[in-house]
């Protein structure tokens, strides 16, 4: 090992490790696209969830989101839960108004593959039902599209 033999080990460690990633290139199989079995929902800030506690349900404001969210079903096909639907009364405007909120069962459907990322799926529609009370002039049950 020559006159120094802590330098020398040093260097042969060194010349060791740059060697292991130096191997053959196609060695190691390029790792598949991801794929997702279940959809998923996509926030407000276009971020994919799964099972989320809150949801943003109107992104221009936030006075409207689902909160204490429990999943019973989320699958390839479809997602369902209980919770409640927070809304501000806005009154009297929405800045100074106070959040009400509703139970509801939720039933997200129709998932599709993202634009983005096609291993990923996410769902296209959300159902509210409200089960005692909702908001004035909201129907019992409201459908809508969406983001992804």
């Amino acid at each position: 090992m020559g006159r120094n033999p802590m330098r020398a080990a040093v260097t042969l460690c060194a010349a060791a490790a740059l060697a292991v990633p130096l191997g053959t290139a196609t060695a190691a199989p390029a790792a598949p696209a991801r794929q997702t079995t279940d959809p998923v929902l996509v926030d407000c800030a276009g971020q994919p969830e799964v099972r989320p506690g809150t949801y943003i349900l109107a992104c221009g404001d936030g006075n409207s989101r689902l909160v204490s969210m429990h999943w019973y079903r989320w699958d390839a096909e479809a997602a369902a839960g209980r919770g409640s639907n927070a809304v501000n009364d806005c009154v009297p405007d929405c800045a100074t108004g106070a959040f009400r909120s509703y139970p509801v069962t939720v039933r997200l459907d129709r998932p599709t593959a993202s634009a983005g990322d096609p291993g990923e799926r996410h769902f296209g529609r959300i159902t509210l039902t409200y089960t005692d009370g909702r908001p004035d002039g909201s129907p019992r049950t409201v459908t809508q599209p969406l983001p992804g």
